[in-house]
């Protein structure tokens, strides 16, 4: 298994692994409502659902805190997660930013640093997106990815919700580049 929580950095951000003494910073990022308007999970900003997210990330062991290298502020998380040996892949998700961050290029930016490197290991990599989050759906889009499918998903200590699986091949992620 590949190592799903390296210490990864582009020009913009970091993404170092995520451990507990980060709840307080990343949960004053997640606070805000408005980040999960489109979530399947609409009530992440209050602080008992945000800790069983939270807790969910501790345990994947391939969480990130995202750092916003010009402010040292936390801009948000991310996970590696669900490595499947015999398929070649793993899933990417689980990703939100604060609203300060959207439309700048740095969810583009983290995937791309995620994907770079863990093409290194795995032939294609699966993302959840929420059936109703129709601005990760368009993102995800962008970067080549393919919807294939319709999911029940439930999430780390939450019911399952409609979730739309997208594919994305290192074939497809290289001819991209």
């Amino acid at each position: 298994m590949p190592n799903i929580q390296p210490h990864l950095e582009n020009q913009q951000v970091l993404l170092l692994p995520l451990q507990e003494i980060d709840f307080e910073a990343l949960y004053a990022t997640a606070a805000d409502p408005s980040i999960w308007e489109q979530h399947p999970n609409k009530d992440r900003w209050r602080p008992e659902v945000f800790r069983t997210f939270f807790d969910g990330a501790m345990q994947s062991h391939g969480a990130f805190k995202i750092v916003d290298k010009a402010t040292n502020e936390v801009a948000g998380s991310t996970r590696f997660y669900g490595y499947n040996e015999q398929d070649n892949s793993i899933l990417i998700g689980y990703t939100f930013y604060a609203t300060r961050y959207w439309g700048k290029g740095f969810n583009s930016g983290v995937k791309a640093l995620m994907l770079d490197y863990i093409y290194q290991f795995v032939s294609q990599v699966y993302f959840h997106i929420g059936g109703q989050n129709t601005r990760s759906q368009i993102a995800i889009g962008r970067m080549g990815a393919e919807k294939i499918a319709e999911e029940e998903i439930a999430y780390f200590g939450e019911a399952p919700k409609l979730n739309f699986v997208y594919r994305l091949t290192k074939e497809n992620w290289l001819a991209r580049q």
